[in-house]
């Protein structure tokens, strides 16, 4: 699909939420405005969805589910997907400028943020966005991960770190029903794994899981969940948070029926730790053990250090303790803040003067917090400042104008030898893995397998393209 020429022409720069919820208000916004709006959606990807795709577990149907939503607003067509294009390579910051009046980076917080402590970097410590990635099926990954250890620590006390130790301590076998690829099955059958350790340093009542994830723990077939008494010391900010907010009474409620709850014998066991500090990853040569230090809590929703030092012998780590925004070729950062320096969406320079044209949403705007909801208001924040700016931005007053012609940033990928994908291409890749996923008769109702390999997914999907266009 081809749009038409148009008043104002936008690029999104991430096919993540973000990207298409942008997208999305900016066309719905601008035609309100009496405009008419050209969107191209970049990806480096072959495939759309970011992290939706690529970071939400395979065995979280629910979340998933908000792909239909998203796959609606690409399906009707006042945006254009162009997938496998990397930003700073294949286009430039000066490519973009020529070709569109404005420019939205929605790139995301793919990488984990630093645990500075000593030991960190020895072999068998591991970035939990390395392993979402890995069990996702992400084709820069490498296909096989290093599951050697009975004993795991996992350092967090998020969703990310509930995925993590949840697909480390759940049989491969239960996950057959999913859309994990062959390589991910197989590399999870093989684990070794006992037990799995979650460390957190607040207490059970500041823990920053959501209900739902906590109580799926206690679902997990042939695993025995383990709490800790010890670490359910009560404090009245703690008293006060559970009165006072509906989500954490929940959680900390079913955290306490825990305590009580026998273990049944199973095969592998999840411990959930809290009042925990780690202070050191130890090891000769790789990872041996973690220490921490216990915390006792502060009377206002802190904690400070006791003195008592506890080890733990496992054999590896994993860090889960956030994610962080990269920066990009001739984009202003905050390398403190793993952020694009922005006022309400407007990319600022070096002085805090917004920079003509340049917008930001999404995580790599206000860093890796929030939900889905958060992220559709922050577009519509984004989305609003350039609404405000559309005059300037048609009339060219503060930027050269635009080629105007739809596919001269095609033929210029084309010129430059990148294999880019169509939104066609994706339907053709996605129809094709639900197919493969129809075909394992060894495990029915399975909705889809993941295709892994970049080339493989390119191929499918720029055949389809080119016989449609």
């Amino acid at each position: 699909m081809t749009p038409a020429p148009s008043a104002l022409r936008v690029a999104i720069i991430g096919a993540g939420p973000a990207g298409i919820y942008a997208g999305n208000i900016l066309n719905r916004l601008v035609l309100e405005a009496g405009h008419t709006v050209a969107i191209d959606l970049f990806d480096a990807l072959p495939a759309p969805y970011g992290l939706i795709r690529y970071g939400v577990a395979p065995d979280h149907p629910r979340i998933k589910g908000i792909v239909k939503s998203l796959q609606e607003m690409l399906d009707a067509g006042n945006m254009r997907f162009i997938g496998n294009v990397s930003y700073g390579t294949d286009l430039t910051l000066a490519d973009l400028r020529e070709h569109y009046h404005a420019v939205i980076f929605a790139t995301g917080a793919i990488h984990d943020a630093p645990l500075v402590i000593d030991g960190i970097d020895l072999p068998g410590s591991f970035g939990a966005a390395d392993f979402v990635s890995w069990y996702d099926g992400h084709p820069d990954v490498p296909l096989e991960w290093p599951l050697d250890a009975t004993d795991v620590a996992v350092i967090g006390n998020g969703n990310v770190a509930l995925d993590v130790a949840r697909i480390l301590a759940k049989h491969a076998d239960d996950l057959l029903s999913t859309d994990i690829p062959a390589s991910v099955y197989a590399g999870l059958a093989g684990s070794p794994v006992t037990d799995v350790h979650v460390f957190g340093r607040r207490g059970p009542s500041q823990v920053k899981f959501t209900p739902i994830e906590l109580r799926e723990l206690a679902d997990i077939p042939d695993v025995d969940l383990v709490v800790y008494a010890e670490d359910f010391t009560p404090d009245s900010f703690s008293e006060q948070l559970v009165a006072s907010n509906n989500q954490v009474k929940i959680m900390t409620r079913t955290l306490n029926g825990w305590l009580t709850r026998a273990p049944l014998g199973a095969s592998r066991r999840l411990h959930l730790h809290f009042m925990h500090a780690p202070l050191e990853v130890y090891g000769d040569g790789r990872v041996e053990g973690i220490r921490f230090e216990r915390t006792e809590h502060t009377g206002d929703g802190n904690v400070r250090a006791t003195g008592q030092i506890v080890d733990y012998p496992v054999q590896a780590v994993y860090r889960a303790v956030g994610y962080r925004g990269s920066a990009l070729t001739e984009v202003p950062f905050d390398t403190v803040r793993g952020v694009i320096p922005n006022d309400g969406g407007r990319v600022l320079d070096a002085s805090g003067e917004p920079i003509a044209g340049l917008y930001a949403t999404g995580w790599i705007k206000r860093g890796p917090v929030g939900l889905i909801g958060h992220t559709k208001g922050d577009a519509l924040e984004t989305v609003t400042r350039l609404v405000a700016d559309l005059p300037a931005l048609v009339a060219g007053d503060t930027i050269e104008s635009p080629d105007s012609a739809p596919d001269a940033i095609l033929a210029l990928l084309e010129q430059r030898g990148v294999e880019f994908t169509t939104w066609a291409g994706w339907r053709a890749l996605d129809a094709h893995e639900q197919l493969l996923g129809s075909q394992d008769l060894a495990h029915p109702g399975r909705e889809r397998i993941k295709v892994i390999s970049r080339a493989e997914q390119v191929e499918i999907s720029r055949t389809e393209a080119l016989l449609t266009l």
